[in-house]
């Protein structure tokens, strides 16, 4: 049987032309892997339904290569894991929700129709937390069982597009889809070593899937390198008539972006690019050395950055005024989410219509305490008295932080994405990211580029001396995602920190 791991787009692509693969064989290939070591074995735990028909679908497309001498599109046979957050049409879509275990949409996600066409083979679904509102990986859908992380089976993968970072990472999947609201995306790509892209909300359609807080949720690509995430993200933009939102890819279209007709047109000049950049670095959010998880953290972070310096990239620490302020207060979740959620529940006669009559009140897990908090927020955001201030302030917090970027001059600000490495699960009963006040404080740093609604892109740094997987975030002005991928191609070729996780064979 082929050996998948690690395996690219490009590769695979070589391979199907040469004919020493096919794309059922692939598709047969990572579904075996799967059974072998996500179902049982290790069991990472990070897939949910899976497609009765991928094979039969990928058998169509070796007909179609046979036939007319090409692949049918850029991600023909491509295989693809899609968040359990998207409907995917004849398969059981939760939304990390226990009350969820029985629908099946009869109709895909904007994205998910667009990656078909592409020629992608969709093998299933990847678990997400609770309503996409948990920093651990473990949902009602699931019996609250955890996504182990692929590096240290006792440790978290990060959420809420947990099963979609794990998957790549153990190479069950060449691609995946992931959503980020407040660092969805990130947190798990940082946390098992992959490359994740959250784009301006905007370029990618959000319809079919249930929304968290409409003006930052973002759907993304999710891979194990810069370039098939950039090939991933071709096939995932687009203006759709459903989400008014994507008049932002309409313009980006219109501005002729992505230049050079791909986002990885240009891609092998990111490491000149990387070399000749001037990076911002945001010391605020970098945790203290006296707590030992965030040392480790910022000694793998540090050591990337000083590979990079030494490369030739110039980096500069930055201030902003009010930070950590800024990354919290205008957050609208205990506002906003029970609404937004509802206004996707009234399309579902299926479900419940009000989440509140979903998620209780108060939970005996602690990591469920926002989901709780939110699921019971007003029905209306702006009857919250503080909303509208909340609003303002993140467009003050936008305008300071494009300042920055102007008077110095920066093509990036750089952070780790989380001031921790992937914590062990049992980290998630302990309130150990509780505050005194009783008011979850998971120390991540996604809630940056979230609030802005700026693009950013996790690019693994490294690992702790114990073997866990640290991301250094990439943060840059709106419309600018082509050249972040670019500075990340640079970072992922002089840092070199992807690896595939040990004794998963």
């Amino acid at each position: 049987m082929t050996d998948v791991r690690e395996i690219t787009i490009a590769q695979v692509h070589e391979s199907f032309k040469n004919g020493t693969l096919t794309a059922s064989e692939l598709a047969v290939t990572y579904l075996d892997r799967i059974a072998r070591c996500d179902k049982s074995g290790p069991r990472i735990n990070s897939t949910m339904a899976l497609s009765p028909t991928a094979v039969e679908e990928a058998s169509m497309l070796d007909v179609y290569l046979k036939e007319h001498g090409k692949l049918r599109g850029r991600l023909h046979g491509i295989p693809v894991l899609i968040k359990d957050q998207a409907d995917t049409k004849g398969m059981v879509t939760t939304y990390g929700s226990a009350v969820a275990k029985n629908n099946i949409p009869d109709e895909d996600a904007f994205v998910v129709t667009k990656l078909k066409e592409a020629g992608a083979v969709v093998l299933g679904k990847t678990t997400t937390a609770e309503w996409a509102s948990v920093w651990f990986s473990c949902n009602g859908a699931t019996d609250y069982e955890f996504t182990k992380n692929p590096y240290n089976l006792g440790h978290d993968v990060g959420a809420s597009s947990s099963g979609s970072g794990a998957a790549v990472a153990a190479n069950f999947t060449i691609l995946a889809v992931g959503e980020d609201t407040g660092g969805s995306i990130r947190v798990p790509s940082s946390f098992n070593n992959i490359v994740g892209l959250r784009p301006t909300p905007g370029l990618i359609s959000r319809t079919g899937f249930c929304p968290l807080i409409k003006v930052q949720d973002t759907p993304g690509p999710m891979a194990r390198t810069v370039t098939d995430c950039a090939l991933m993200l071709d096939c995932m933009v687009g203006f759709d008539p459903r989400d008014d939102f994507t008049g932002f890819a309409a313009t980006a279209a219109a501005l002729g972006l992505p230049k050079g007709g791909s986002y990885a047109a240009h891609l092998e000049d990111g490491i000149a690019k990387i070399k000749g950049a001037k990076i911002g670095v945001v010391r605020q959010k970098f945790g203290p050395d006296s707590d030992p998880h965030c040392r480790a953290t910022n000694e793998v972070v540090n050591a990337a950055i000083d590979k990079l310096r030494t490369a030739g990239t110039t980096f500069v620490d930055v201030h902003i005024e009010n930070l950590d302020h800024y990354m919290k207060f205008p957050l609208t979740y205990l506002q906003q989410s029970r609404s937004d959620i509802n206004s996707f529940l009234a399309t579902k006669p299926d479900l419940p219509p009000d989440l509140a009559d979903i998620v209780p009140a108060t939970s005996d897990k602690p990591y469920m305490k926002t989901t709780c908090d939110m699921a019971h927020g007003p029905l209306d955001p702006r009857s919250d008295p503080s909303y509208v201030d909340r609003i303002l302030q993140r467009g003050e917090f936008r305008r300071a932080v494009d300042c920055v970027f102007a008077s110095l001059g920066l093509d990036a600000l750089a952070l780790p994405d989380v001031r921790v490495p992937p914590p062990p699960l049992e980290d998630a009963m302990s309130g150990r990211f509780m505050g005194d006040d009783g008011v979850e404080d998971f120390p991540t740093n996604t809630f940056f580029a979230s609030v802005t609604l700026h693009p950013a892109i996790s690019v693994p740094a490294g690992f702790t001396s114990d073997g866990l997987p640290v991301g250094m975030e990439l943060i840059a002005l709106e419309h600018q995602e082509q050249s972040l991928l670019e500075l990340a191609y640079g970072v992922e070729s002089i840092v070199g920190a992807r690896k595939a996780p040990p004794g998963l064979i």
